[in-house]
């Protein structure tokens, strides 16, 4: 986690997953004063939004942001069979780490519209956190990838929301700050108020300069929130 020293400290936990067709466990951590990015991705789509979010968040005064992916769960023959590419060296978040943030981002692939398994079981594991209320306040966002124009880029964060609530955080949505690019009608483009997104389609198709655009924008929206929620405090 790369830590950033300066009159405040922020922390944010971004996490990321893939769409339907991408499984990988991987986790950003950014640190304002600490922020940290937290995902996961099989084909690598989420793994590249996650980047373009870290470089926005990086992008505040202040801020600094690492890489972070939670545990598969599949078995390498399983993933194999899959023809899923090597895990990269990010390391593996814990659930106790998330404590340490300010502030996150979320991402994951989509399963039927709502986020993987992986990143669900992930999540699953935060009972204790939850019991003493250590994330409550602290600002959220989601980002996605899903498989077709019809394959969740709403429902997979909506029904993601739900884990926010429980743990008190304030989810921050991105809405229509990012102007223009909201409302591209001409080319295909994931992504939705609730947060940036990508199409993976059969695992070919990569993340648009627009999508990129877009996660960057998030990042940096988020971080700037973020901060400013943290020096209010």
């Amino acid at each position: 986690m790369l830590q950033f020293h300066a009159s405040y400290f922020y922390k944010m936990l971004f996490m990321f997953f893939l769409c339907p067709c991408c499984f990988f466990p991987r986790i950003l951590s950014l640190r304002i004063s600490s922020c940290v990015y937290r995902y996961y991705s099989m084909y690598g789509h989420v793994e590249k939004l996650a980047e373009e979010i870290k470089k926005g968040a990086s992008s505040v005064e202040g801020v600094e942001a690492q890489l972070w992916q939670v545990s598969e769960t599949l078995p390498e023959e399983v993933l194999g069979k899959m023809s899923a590419p090597p895990k990269s060296d990010v390391p593996i978040i814990t659930p106790s780490e998330l404590a340490e943030a300010d502030g996150f981002v979320f991402g994951f692939p989509t399963r039927f519209g709502m986020m993987a398994a992986q990143f669900k079981a992930f999540l699953d594991a935060t009972g204790g956190l939850w019991k003493t209320q250590q994330l409550a306040g602290k600002p959220a966002g989601i980002f996605f990838s899903t498989g077709s124009q019809g394959g969740g880029q709403e429902t997979t964060a909506l029904t993601a929301i739900t884990q926010l609530v429980h743990h008190g955080m304030i989810f921050v949505p991105i809405g229509y700050t990012f102007g223009a690019g909201m409302f591209e009608m001409e080319k295909v483009k994931g992504g939705s108020p609730y947060g940036a997104g990508t199409f993976a389609g059969d695992g070919s198709r990569k993340p648009t300069e627009l999508e990129l655009e877009q996660a960057f924008h998030q990042g940096k929206y988020i971080a700037a929130i973020t901060k400013k929620l943290k020096g209010a405090a």
